[in-house]
């Protein structure tokens, strides 16, 4: 490199050294221009998250010659503090292997914060997580995390979205979790989520709670009537082995657009409840719920209702007959009772 340099020197004329001079400035400068497209504190801890990886494959493009603001996925935003790290985006790989590092905390700037599909990434959840002031979206999905979700996640007080689904978690639900006023949506399903949901859910925001995904857990336990109070838009609580009354959730002045009761051991009056009327679904297969399909049902509109079902329960009586049962065959009605009409057989007269 030197002695091409000497060469441009010696062969160029006055301007054309002048003008060699500005190109060899910016080949000088080239390496720490690049370099000053990544903060040094980001990049010390992002190598350090390498490392603690065992420097696998996917970190390939992290290396200490090259801005780590261009490495494979890494987000940056320009317009804060010069191009701080804000996305940290760790996503299907086996060969990633171990605990996630607590040095994803030293990332102040980070605003989301994404492990998924890597099924060897074990262990907890990290306490360093608690210093990402700015994080929204916190998304561990299909990963073999395990042991209790951490009630110190409520000390992250800018999260919006939590996902921490289908991985090994234990233990209760962190009633700490209903502090965070911000959240639009919390996904704990497909873990080993055990006991009651908790009764501090229903202080979530009154006007926006965020969705609450829950299924495919253990959780038992009546439902707290403090439930009732969220206009939750979309639920699900499918596959556990909760119980109770869950008509607290229904209402035709809710905003609710998705519930799914489904498999579980509700018990309730289904005739005493009114339907939201902006479901597009509405799922109450196995259960225990007695009495019969609400005539109210077919004021529900017919061309936003793609999924119904209440087979599997203790119904009785006629189905009423509009638009919306008309809609659905006999495997949504099944398997209850003593329903009777169509799509099921007719009534007998007694």
């Amino acid at each position: 490199m030197i002695n091409n340099r000497s060469k441009i020197m010696a062969t160029s004329t006055p301007t054309n050294r002048s003008n060699a001079i500005h190109l060899l400035v910016f080949l000088l400068l080239l390496p720490f221009a690049a370099a000053g497209k990544c903060n040094k504190d980001d990049k010390r801890a992002l190598l350090a998250i390498k490392s603690a990886f065992n420097n696998a494959y996917h970190f390939a493009s992290w290396t200490n010659t090259s801005a780590c603001c261009d490495w494979y996925g890494i987000e940056c935003d320009p317009g804060i503090a010069k191009g701080r790290v804000t996305g940290l985006f760790v996503l299907t790989d086996s060969n990633v292997t171990g605990p996630i590092p607590a040095a994803v905390g030293d990332l102040p700037y980070l605003t989301s914060l994404s492990f998924h599909k890597l099924p060897n990434v074990v262990g907890s959840i990290p306490f360093s997580i608690t210093r990402l002031t700015r994080l929204s979206v916190l998304l561990l999905s299909w990963n073999s995390l395990s042991g209790p979700i951490p009630a110190f996640l409520s000390q992250v007080p800018s999260l919006i979205t939590i996902d921490l689904s289908f991985n090994h978690f234990s233990g209760s639900i962190p009633p700490e979790l209903s502090l965070l006023t911000k959240l639009l949506g919390i996904d704990l399903s497909r873990n080993r989520l055990t006991d009651s949901i908790p009764a501090s859910f229903g202080s979530f925001p009154k006007s926006s709670p965020p969705s609450l995904t829950l299924s495919h857990n253990n959780l038992s336990g009546n439902l707290p009537p403090e439930l009732g109070v969220p206009a939750w838009g979309a639920i699900d609580f499918s596959r556990n082995m909760l119980t109770g009354d869950a008509s607290i959730l229904f209402g035709a002045g809710k905003p609710t657009t998705q519930l799914d009761l489904s498999r579980n051991l509700f018990s309730f009056d289904l005739s005493r409840v009114t339907f939201p009327v902006n479901l597009t679904n509405l799922d109450l297969n196995h259960n225990k719920i007695t009495g019969s399909i609400p005539a109210q049902i077919n004021e529900l509109k017919v061309n936003t209702l793609v999924g119904f079902n209440v087979s599997y329960n203790q119904l009785c009586g006629k189905i009423p007959a509009g638009p919306i049962t008309a809609k659905f065959g006999p495997d949504a009605f099944f398997h209850n009772k003593c329903l009777c009409g169509s799509p099921l057989p007719a009534c007998v007269k007694s």
